[in-house]
């Protein structure tokens, strides 16, 4: 293994800046040279690439985003351009690569690695949605943008005896709408793989929690309740119909309709791109340190077709397959005790 290539792909996430730096100065301890790859496999196809040394990445690990840029670039789904992207990595004598990304990512990683040259993944992605993975790189941070935005609502929606109504991310899960929720003891929480009633979780309980002598309310709601039916990852959203036929597709029209029915001034607010940005936090710092390591340990001693993951407090791997194959269902339970708790 005398030179590795590295790219980050799909939706950028904190921690992968710190990701790419342990790679670089990992590989470089091995006397491996390390060659970042810009804007993803689209950068690959494009040959855009580029020498990486220690000194080059010293101090990227307190930024956010990537360095290398990403992309989504759905032609690398086509196996003859994953030949071609195969080809230019022996063109550019890479001779296994590193993958910064999810599950769209990993796919292409494996598909790779058939063609010829061995790769490894690293998960990352604010989602959380890597199954074989407890933690991703950016989830972390990512939860602690939403908590600090959420006690700044707090504050103001406190004062005018309110329901703010928060619309967080997370793709096709509602990950970070349950451990937002949890963390900031929201009132309700709303996630595309549990079925609700507006009337009931929501109109009720609001009212209810106000005859009780509760004057401000908070409500957080996953993004992917209210995706088109044209976003693949809405298949897992059993609620989709529902906000459509109630006529609150958006964050805006349930705040509107909460106020409509309950008399509670209510205001939306999405957080939207913002959970992305800014440094990592402590724990996405040294799982980005420790996920870089064992990756570059793992292609210098042979090993390809794997996803490091952190499991029970370890770093390890799996087989890119086996990991993609491996359901994630949503704990309804820990879902369940949130609500039932803060009521």
């Amino acid at each position: 293994m005398k030179t590795i290539g590295i790219l980050t792909s799909g939706g950028d996430s904190p921690g992968m800046n710190a990701a790419i730096r342990a790679v670089t100065k990992a590989a470089a301890a091995e006397n491996i040279r390390v060659m970042g790859i810009r804007k993803g496999y689209k950068g690959l196809l494009e040959k855009d690439m580029f020498i990486m040394t220690p000194q080059s990445v010293e101090d990227i690990y307190r930024r956010g985003g990537t360095c290398l840029g990403t992309a989504r670039f759905k032609p690398f789904s086509d196996l003859e351009v994953v030949k071609k992207g195969a080809e230019i990595c022996r063109e550019a004598e890479i001779d296994g690569m590193v993958v910064i990304g999810g599950d769209g990512s990993f796919r292409g990683a494996r598909d790779l690695t058939h063609a010829g040259i061995p790769c490894v993944g690293i998960p990352g992605t604010i989602d959380n949605d890597i199954v074989c993975s407890r933690d991703t790189l950016g989830f972390d941070s990512a939860m602690n943008i939403i908590t600090d935005c959420v006690s700044k609502l707090r504050d103001t929606t406190e004062t005018l005896d309110r329901c703010s109504v928060i619309e967080v991310m997370g793709a096709g899960a509602g990950w970070m709408a349950l451990e937002g929720g949890i963390a900031t003891g929201a009132d309700v929480i709303i996630v595309p793989e549990i079925k609700f009633d507006f009337n009931k979780d929501v109109i009720d309980r609001l009212l209810q929690k106000k005859r009780n002598g509760q004057t401000y309310f908070i409500v957080i709601v996953a993004e992917c309740v209210f995706f088109p039916e044209s976003n693949s990852k809405s298949k897992k959203n059993v609620n989709l119909k529902y906000v459509n036929d109630m006529g609150i597709e958006t964050a805006a029209k349930f705040a509107a309709k909460i106020q409509e029915l309950t008399g509670i001034d209510s205001r939306a607010t999405v957080l939207g791109h913002i959970q992305r940005g800014g440094a990592p936090s402590f724990h996405d710092s040294v799982l980005a340190y420790d996920m870089g390591v064992h990756a570059v340990d793992l292609l210098k001693n042979g090993h390809s077709n794997r996803v490091v993951v952190s499991q029970n407090g370890q770093i390890t791997d799996f087989d890119i397959d086996e990991g993609l194959a491996m359901k994630k269902p949503f704990d309804e339970q820990r879902y369940r005790r949130a609500l039932d708790i803060n009521f």
